[in-house]
C-alpha cells in the first residue's frame, strides 16, 4: 500500500467514516451525496493499493483471442513452440468460446468469422480434434459464414504461411512502396502509425511468400474444399473499388516480373526501417501486431533467432503475456501504463488527495521520466516541431500520441512537485508539441497531423479496419480542455479546435468518439472541454448534447453503448449499462450544470453501485466492459487500469457539486 499524508497505509478518508465501513451503499439510496462519498473512498483506497512501486498504474488490457491464436501461429512458423505455452494459450482460447461455437472481438459482441477461424486453427495446433463438440460447432458456423474465403486478409495471410491458403489469392503489397516519397499517394506515411508499422514488414512477407509445412489440413473450414476460393465479380471499373481491384491485379503481374535487384534493395530498405524503429525493450510501437510481423519479415531475410534484434523482439512478446490464476495465458495487444497513470492521478487529485501526496508525486516522477524528447514518425509532416509528448505504452518512443500528452499535462498540473521548474518545463514542451500537431482543419488526430488520405482505406489489402488517423472529436476535446486549463482558451488554435467541434456535432446532439465507445464517449469528452473553454451551459450545442445523453439513458439509470454502433446506427447510444460509459455521460452532464437533475441522480446511483460491486468494477465476468475501445485497430478492444479513475472523479464531482473534470477514456480494471 502507498502511504497517505497522515502516515497510514490506505486512502485519505474523505468522509470521516472508517474507510472499511461495510455498510452497503444501496441502503443510502436517498442520500446520493453520502453514498458517493463512501464509494469514492473505496475507489481511492483501491487505486492507491494498486500503484506500482515505480509510480505507475496498469491494468490488464484484454483484447480478443486473435492475439493468442497468432502468438501460437508465430511460434509454429518459427519452430519455437513449447508444450506449456501451447497448453496455457489453448486454455484461455477455449474459455473465451461462446455457446454457439464462435469467438467474438469484444465483450458481449456476436461471433466474428476471422477471430473464430484463428481460434479454431490455434486449438488444432494445441491438439484439439475437429470432431470434438466445441470444434465441430466452430467449424460448422465458419462454413455457414462462407468459410476461409470470407475471412479478412490478415487471417488468410496467417493461413498462407502454412499453405492453407494460396498467396496468389491474397492482395499484393510490394516492398517498393518504401521508395514512394511522402507526396506520392499511398506512401507509407499516408497510413496511420499502427497500420504503417504492420504494413512495412508485411511487404517483405508478401514478396517472399513463405510456406511452412502444414501439420494438418483445414478442409472442414471451406464451403467446398475442391474450390476453396470461389470467383468473385469485380466492381465496375469506374468505381473506386473497381479501380483498386484492378490495381491489385496489376501488382500481382508485377510480382512475377519485379527486377530482383530492385526488389532486394526495397526489402533491405524496409528491413532497415523496421530495425530503426525497434524500441529499447525489443518491441515495435509497444503493440503486438507490428512485432509479430516484423519478426517474421526479418527472419525471412536471414536474421536467425539468436540475432540480438530477434532475441529482443521475441522477449518483448513474452512480456505481453498475462498469466491467469487458472493457468491460462492471455496475450495483451499492448500495455497502457501512461494512460492508466495519468487517469489515476487525475482521479486521486480530484478525489481530494493533497497535491503533494506521496502517491501523486511518485506518479508525476514516473510520468516525467516517460516524456519523449526525440523526433518520431510524426516529424515527417512536422519536421520543424520540437518534441515533447507521451505515448500510451511503456516503450514507444517513435509514436507519442496527442491524446496521452493532453491528459498527462492535465495530470501533472494537479500535482505539487518538489521540482516545480522541471514540472513546468515538461508541461510547456507538451503544450507546445500538441499545439504544433494540429491538423489543417483545426482539429487533432491521435498520432499524426493531416493523416487523412482517402486512398489507403480503399486498398483490397486493408479490409481490417481504419488505416488512417484523421482528427477526431474525442482527441480534439481533450486537447481543447488541456489548453483551456493552461490558460490558452482564447489562443487562435484553441478557437479553431472549438469551431471544428461545434461543426462536427451530430444532428442528434452527440459527438462521434473514435478512441472510445462511441457517441457516449465522444460526447463525454467534448462537453467538458467546451465548458472549460468558456462556452456557457446554455449554448445550443451543449443543450443538444445534454438532451441526447438524457434521451439514451437506460432504465437502470446508467449508460451503455455497444461497439456495433461503429457500423450499425441502431446501436448508437444503446447497450448494456457499464460503469465506464455511465461515468463518461455523467462527466458531461455535471460539466453542463445538470447536477441536481433526476438523470444525474439516477446515473450517480448506478455508478455508486458499480463502485461497490466487484463484478461491475471488473466490467463483467471476463474482466472487461463495453467501454474502452482504443480506436479501430484490427480486431482490438482494450481495457486497462483507469476504470476507477473516471468513476471516482464522477463520484467526487457529485459529492462536492463541482463541474466534472475532462471527459477521459478509461479502461476496466483487470484483476
Amino acid at each position: 500500500m502507498t502511504a497517505t499524508t497522515d502516515g497510514s497505509t490506505g486512502a485519505a478518508n474523505l468522509s470521516g467514516a472508517p474507510a472499511d465501513d461495510p455498510t452497503d451503499t444501496t441502503t443510502a439510496a436517498d442520500d446520493v451525496t453520502a453514498a458517493a462519498r463512501r464509494a469514492a473512498e473505496r475507489s481511492v483506497e483501491h487505486l492507491l493499493g494498486r500503484q506500482d512501486e515505480q509510480g505507475w498504474w496498469k491494468g490488464d488490457l484484454a483484447t480478443n483471442v486473435t492475439m493468442d491464436a497468432e502468438d501460437l501461429l508465430l511460434r509454429q512458423f518459427l519452430g519455437i513452440q513449447d508444450a506449456e505455452t501451447t497448453r496455457a494459450a489453448a486454455l484461455f482460447i477455449r474459455g473465451e468460446q461462446l455457446g454457439d461455437g464462435t469467438w467474438n472481438t469484444f465483450y458481449g459482441g456476436p461471433g466474428d468469422l476471422s477471430a473464430t477461424i484463428e481460434a479454431y486453427v490455434a486449438l488444432r495446433l494445441a491438439g484439439d480434434r475437429p470432431d470434438e463438440p466445441h470444434m465441430a460447432r466452430a467449424s460448422g458456423w465458419i462454413r455457414e459464414q462462407g468459410g476461409i474465403a470470407a475471412a479478412r486478409v490478415f487471417t488468410r495471410i496467417w493461413l498462407a504461411l502454412f499453405g492453407w491458403w494460396k498467396w496468389d489469392d491474397l492482395p499484393e503489397l510490394p516492398p517498393e512502396l518504401m521508395f514512394f516519397p511522402k507526396w506520392v499517394p499511398l506512401n507509407i506515411y499516408d497510413f496511420g502509425c499502427w497500420a504503417r508499422q504492420t504494413i512495412v514488414p508485411l511487404t517483405i512477407v508478401s514478396a517472399k511468400r513463405p510456406v511452412r509445412p502444414a501439420p494438418f489440413a483445414l478442409d472442414e473450414l471451406h464451403t467446398d474444399p475442391d474450390h476453396p476460393n470461389p470467383a468473385r465479380k469485380l466492381a465496375p471499373p469506374a468505381s473506386w473499388d473497381g479501380l483498386f481491384q484492378r490495381l491489385d491485379k496489376g501488382l500481382h503481374l508485377y510480382h512475377k516480373v519485379a527486377p530482383r535487384p530492385l526488389r532486394r534493395i526495397a526489402m533491405n530498405v524496409a528491413a532497415r526501417w523496421i530495425i530503426e524503429r525497434q524500441e529499447n525493450d525489443g518491441c515495435w510501437g509497444g503493440i503486438q501486431p507490428p512485432a509479430v510481423y516484423s519478426i517474421i519479415a526479418l527472419h525471412l531475410l536471414g536474421y536467425d533467432l539468436d540475432h540480438p534484434v530477434m532475441k529482443a523482439g521475441l522477449a518483448s512478446l513474452d512480456r505481453f503475456a498475462v498469466r491467469r490464476e487458472d493457468g491460462a495465458r492471455m496475450v495483451e495487444a499492448c500495455q497502457s501504463p501512461v494512460w492508466d497513470t495519468c487517469l489515476a492521478t487525475i482521479a486521486l487529485a480530484d478525489a481530494g488527495l493533497r497535491p503533494d501526496h506521496p502517491a501523486l508525486v511518485k506518479a508525476a516522477d514516473w510520468m516525467l521520466a516517460e516524456e519523449i524528447t526525440r523526433p518520431g514518425d510524426w516529424a515527417v509532416r512536422k519536421p520543424e516541431l520540437a518534441p515533447g509528448g507521451w505515448a500510451f505504452e511503456f516503450h514507444n518512443d517513435n509514436y507519442p500520441d496527442i491524446d496521452d500528452t493532453a491528459e498527462v499535462v492535465l495530470a501533472l498540473r494537479r500535482v505539487r512537485h518538489p521540482d516545480p521548474a522541471r514540472m513546468q518545463a515538461a508541461i510547456d514542451r507538451g503544450v507546445r508539441w500538441n499545439l504544433g500537431m494540429q491538423s489543417r482543419n483545426g482539429a487533432w488526430g491521435a498520432f499524426d497531423a493531416d493523416n487523412t488520405s482517402p486512398f489507403p482505406n480503399r486498398l483490397p489489402f486493408c479490409d481490417f479496419g481504419e488505416v488512417i488517423d484523421p482528427p477526431s472529436a474525442d482527441v480534439t476535446g481533450h486537447v481543447v480542455e488541456m489548453l483551456a486549463v493552461e490558460g490558452l482558451a482564447n489562443h487562435p488554435r484553441t478557437r479553431e479546435g472549438i469551431e471544428w467541434l461545434l461543426a462536427e456535432q451530430e444532428a442528434c446532439g452527440a459527438w462521434f468518439g473514435r478512441w472510445g465507445v462511441n457517441y457516449v464517449y465522444g460526447t463525454g469528452s467534448v462537453v467538458p472541454a467546451l465548458i472549460a473553454a468558456g462556452l456557457p451551459a446554455g449554448h445550443p450545442a451543449i443543450r443538444r448534447a445534454v438532451g441526447w445523453l438524457e434521451s439514451v439513458q437506460n432504465d437502470d439509470g446508467g449508460w451503455g453503448e455497444d461497439l456495433r454502433s461503429y457500423q450499425e446506427e441502431k446501436w448508437i447510444g444503446h447497450g448494456e449499462s457499464t460503469a465506464s460509459q455511465t461515468a463518461w455521460a455523467l462527466l458531461a452532464l455535471l460539466a453542463a450544470g445538470r447536477r441536481d437533475t433526476a438523470s444525474v441522480a439516477r446515473g450517480s446511483r448506478r455508478v455508486r453501485c458499480a463502485a461497490g460491486v466487484g463484478r461491475a468494477l471488473r466490467g463483467g465476468p471476463r474482466g472487461r466492459g463495453a467501454g474502452g475501445q482504443r480506436g479501430e485497430l484490427p480486431d482490438q478492444v482494450g481495457f486497462g487500469a483507469g476504470h476507477l479513475g473516471v468513476v471516482d472523479r464522477v463520484l467526487q464531482a457529485q459529492h462536492h457539486g463541482d463541474h466534472a473534470a475532462p471527459g477521459l477514456l478509461e479502461h476496466v480494471v483487470g484483476e
